[in-house]
């Protein structure tokens, strides 16, 4: 048996205390805006480090729950990551399968697809292509216009090249057309980058505010993240979440108010990790090197 050396140990010890000061680092701002969502006007005001609500308060869940603006935006942000996903994936797959088969000329093809989507044309150029398709107001202006990302489309198509040509040279014997080899054999092995790739996309969708800002003018279009940086960052969470209902005369305190909205905002996405979490770093590492 080999025993580790005192310094090796020491070290160890240091490693583990360092990443513990990181990850308490991270949860910190997690656990001061769940005590202020639920702390009272007093202890707001008083203006102290609050990791734990000496009395505990809903007025400011009770408060945004009962906005039909939020719950709409709430909504919206589903709808729009949900299907935003599913397109994202369709066009990432589909064209990642489709530069991975060796066919001539595959290098300057894809030299020419992967060069062409790194270089954005730019907001305005973006802006009249949405304007000149009908999709101002549209919730497909917040998917369409970035279907593929070059990233998430090379580490996809790298993880196809991993998978071995004797699969698609048996299913060819087959009798299966490319079509078939794509959707029975290539999909269901590809299940682990399919995660980490879907859950990529799926977190741009949930946390982009500015699509929302350029093409959305109806404030009843507008996704969860609008509306989060009214409350937070414009600092108006009465006028965010009004949006021409009759709210609470009294209502709760901004602070409150922008924490719990910051808290909502953020929780369904986290919860979407756990059951991704065994797909998530395997399918990373297997799509970024080619065996």
């Amino acid at each position: 048996m080999r025993y580790r050396s005192t310094g090796g140990k020491i070290a160890d010890a240091i490693n583990a205390f360092v990443l513990l000061l990181i990850a308490l680092s991270m949860l910190f701002p997690f656990v001061y805006i769940f005590a202020v969502s639920f702390s009272s006007l007093e202890e707001v005001l008083k203006n102290e480090l609050l990791l734990w609500p000496k009395e505990w308060v809903t007025d400011a869940y009770r408060y945004i729950l009962s906005s039909e603006q939020f719950i709409r935006s709430f909504f919206v942000t589903v709808f729009v990551t949900v299907v935003g996903t599913f397109v994202n994936m369709a066009f990432t797959t589909t064209m990642a399968y489709g530069l991975s088969r060796p066919v001539p000329g595959q290098k300057q093809l894809l030299f020419m697809v992967v060069f062409t989507l790194l270089f954005s044309a730019g907001m305005i150029p973006t802006y009249m292509v949405v304007r000149a398709t009908g999709l101002i107001d549209s919730l497909w202006a917040l998917i369409l216009p970035a279907a593929i990302n070059p990233f998430n489309l090379i580490v996809m198509r790298q993880f196809f090249l991993n998978i071995p040509e004797e699969l698609h040279e048996a299913a060819i014997i087959d009798g299966a057309n490319h079509l078939q080899i794509f959707w029975r054999i290539i999909l269901p092995l590809s299940k682990p980058a399919l995660a980490a790739i879907s859950l990529f996309y799926a977190v741009v969708h949930w946390n982009n505010y500015f699509s929302g800002i350029l093409y959305i003018n109806d404030p009843a279009k507008w996704p969860l993240q609008v509306i989060l940086r009214q409350i937070v960052i414009v600092n108006e969470p009465n006028a965010a979440l009004r949006g021409g209902q009759q709210m609470l005369e009294n209502p709760p305190p901004p602070e409150t108010v922008q924490m719990a909205a910051i808290l909502l905002a953020t929780l369904p996405i986290l919860f979407v990790y756990p059951f991704l979490q065994r797909y998530f770093v395997k399918g990373v590492m297997l799509g970024s090197v080619k065996e």
